[in-house]
Formats: structure tokens, C-alpha cells, sequence
């Protein structure tokens, strides 16, 4: 079974056929998702779907790039709303300087608050992070992060990056970009990292793995990933599939159950 540990299956680009392609992730081999909130609309959205799907878990947050909507009643909304029974995760929150909108100052404020609500209502964080490598990395590190664990979402920095966040017990989060040509350094991650650090996620309907690249991604296409890993670490498939099973479920702590 594959767990795809990051999903935006509340998209616009599933309007047309959301029910159906939910409805046959089972019997194609996905048994579980985590629906990402990435704004306060969305992190509804999500809540919905977990309450739709029994295979549906949720993470509730703002994404960088969403905060400058947020204040602290909004804050508290989110507090509130993770208390929820399958809300595994307060994400995706971080940085992003990629697009540089809000005013980076805006962004480290709400990544801080966010982190803080993960404190408050024990949760892991599921952590966006793109063109701002330091300044995610020395908040986590002021924040203590690695006393909240979680996973870095769609990682895409260095060996030596990865070491850092592997060191402090994050998990990483692998996805299509796996499979793409000029993915040299993420390929070098993956080949050093250990197993037992790794978790499949689609951000669907985001980048989608080769031969798919560029049309809508869905947690389907999951098993490209699945054996891009398998080469790459020179291990069966089946052992990166029971890996990422394991790894999800201790990462949203819901092996606890």
C-alpha cells in the first residue's frame, strides 16, 4: 500500500472529477492521504474531505505564501480545528522567497506563530521551505523544532541541508521531482539518506514524475517515484513501498491507534 503524505485533492484541477478519482484510490493500491491545508479556505476544504473519506487525514496551516491573511482569531481557528480526531499536522507552513510575496518578515512571523500552535496542540509540522534555506533552517533551529518533528515537504536542498534536518529527526518528503533530469541534487539525497527518513508525496495536482511531467498529478502516479527510489538505493521495490508505509505512519503518529 502506498500512504501519500501530502495532497491538495481540494485543487480546483479535481473539480470535475474529485468523487470519482478519491473513490478508486483504494482498489488501486494508495491506502491513505493527508490533505494539506496551504490557506484558511483550503485548511476547510481539507477538514471536509477528511470527514468524507475514511482514508483521508488532514493538516491544518497557512502556506507562506497565504500569510498575510492570517491573525491571531484565525490562529486560534486553527488551534481549535486541530484538535480534530484524523487532523495529523499543522502544515504546510514555512517559507518562501520563490515569489517573495508577503514581505519575508510577514512570512517568518506566521511560521513562527504557526510552529507555536503545533507546540501547543502536540502535533507534528509539515514544513514548506523554497529559496529560503537559512532562514528556515535557523527558525527550527531557535524554535526547537525537532521537539515537534515532522517533514519537510518536497525537499529540495542539498546533502549537506539534508543532513541538518535529518539530524534534528524530520523526515523528508520525495516526490515526481524525483524523477526529473535535472533533479542532480535531490537524486543525491535521496541516494544518501537513509530509508527509514523517506515518505512519498505528490503535492498533486503539482509536479507530476516523468513520463507525466506537466499534466495533473494524482496520488496514482505515486509508483513512478516508488521505483526512481528503488534504483537509486539499490533496494526491491517492495522494501521502499513497506519503508514509506511505516515511515508515514510514525510520522503522523498514527500507529499510536
Amino acid at each position: 500500500m502506498i500512504f501519500d503524505t501530502h495532497a491538495h485533492y481540494d485543487d480546483e484541477a479535481f473539480n470535475d472529477d474529485r468523487h470519482e478519482l478519491l473513490s478508486s484510490l483504494a482498489e488501486q493500491g494508495i491506502g491513505a492521504v493527508v490533505n494539506v491545508g496551504a490557506s484558511i479556505q483550503s485548511t476547510k476544504n481539507t477538514l471536509e474531505l477528511m470527514k468524507q473519506y475514511p482514508f483521508v487525514y488532514g493538516a491544518v496551516g497557512v502556506h507562506p505564501s497565504e500569510t498575510a491573511e492570517l491573525n491571531e482569531d484565525l490562529l486560534n481557528w486553527l488551534a481549535h480545528v486541530a484538535g480534530q480526531e484524523k487532523v495529523v499536522a499543522i502544515g504546510e507552513i514555512g517559507l518562501d522567497y520563490y515569489w517573495n510575496e508577503p514581505d519575508p518578515e510577514i512570512q517568518k512571523h506566521w511560521f513562527v506563530r504557526q510552529l507555536d500552535v503545533a507546540r501547543q496542540v502536540k502535533l507534528p509540522v509539515v514544513i514548506h521551505s523554497r529559496d529560503a534555506a537559512k532562514d528556515t533552517l535557523d527558525i527550527m533551529k531557535a524554535e526547537q523544532a525537532k521537539e515537534l518533528g515532522g517533514v519537510i515537504h518536497c525537499f529540495s536542498y542539498s546533502v549537506e541541508m539534508a543532513r541538518e534536518y535529518l539530524n534534528m529527526g524530520f523526515y523528508l518528503g520525495i516526490g515526481g521531482v524525483l524523477t526529473f533530469n535535472n533533479a542532480r541534487k535531490l537524486k543525491e539525497v535521496v541516494e544518501y539518506m537513509p530509508l527509514d527518513r523517506i515518505v512519498l508525496e505528490t503535492d498533486c495536482p503539482y509536479l507530476s514524475p516523468v513520463p507525466l511531467r506537466g499534466k495533473r498529478n494524482s496520488s496514482l502516479n505515486l509508483p513512478y517515484v516508488v521505483t526512481a527510489i528503488s534504483q537509486m538505493k539499490g533496494v526491491p521495490e517492495e522494501d521502499v513501498l513497506a519503508a514509506a508505509w511505516e515511515n508515514a505512519k510514525t510520522l503522523y503518529r498514527l500507529n499510536r491507534h
